[in-house]
């Protein structure tokens, strides 16, 4: 969770220097009509890769409770419905608030152009398949692309990237987690007082 804002940001800052350097003598009307088209898999990758880690982290917190609840055994397999649970929740989540989130990473931060979308949903999806694969270890897509699209910015001018919106981004982080850990503590402690 810490390591990979610091990790996208650099990794996009240096996909994007290398993309600029490669594409250096290419006609910008052309080169930019090339990667809207290779943005498609980019986004694909993107996608795929949101689903490989956060459907991931939610599966475990409803099996998680199933074992708590003894309907499962540690070490039973993933039930099917908790997989199509989860990924048509995650679906549905996209669908309902993703063109706000899309909207403020891909125009607030900075205003992205192909290339820098194709660099950063590269660098995004590039680090989540390598964490998932490699360390089997679970980050969280918005860290990945917030950071990558920081780093792709920063290749155009440091002052580019609106930084105050990226440091509300990542105050949101932090107050997050504590947030998170307040609201369930106040809910178990009604619910046993409730029930228990």
């Amino acid at each position: 969770m810490f390591v990979s804002p610091v990790i996208g940001l650099v990794a996009g800052y240096l996909v994007m220097t290398v993309i600029l350097w490669i594409f250096r003598r290419a006609n910008p009307h052309k080169a930019k009509r090339g990667f809207r088209i290779a943005q498609t898999v980019s986004a694909a990758g993107m996608a795929l890769g949101h689903g490989l880690q956060d459907a991931q982290k939610t599966m475990g917190i409803v099996v998680m409770a199933l074992v708590i609840a003894d309907v499962e055994d540690y070490g039973d397999p993933i039930p099917v419905w908790v997989k199509v649970a989860c990924a048509v929740m995650l679906s549905l989540g996209t669908y309902a608030g993703g063109w706000r989130i899309m909207r403020t990473l891909g125009r607030k931060i900075i205003e992205l152009d192909p290339p820098q979308g194709f660099a950063a949903e590269t660098t995004g999806a590039s680090i989540m398949f390598g964490s998932a694969f490699l360390f089997h270890a679970p980050i969280s897509t918005t860290h990945v692309i917030t950071s990558s699209i920081m780093g792709v910015g920063a290749t155009k001018r440091v002052n580019a990237v609106r930084w105050g919106v990226a440091r509300n981004i990542i105050l949101g982080w932090f107050i997050t987690m504590p947030a998170a850990a307040v609201v369930a503590a106040v809910s178990f402690g009604i619910v046993k007082l409730a029930f228990l």
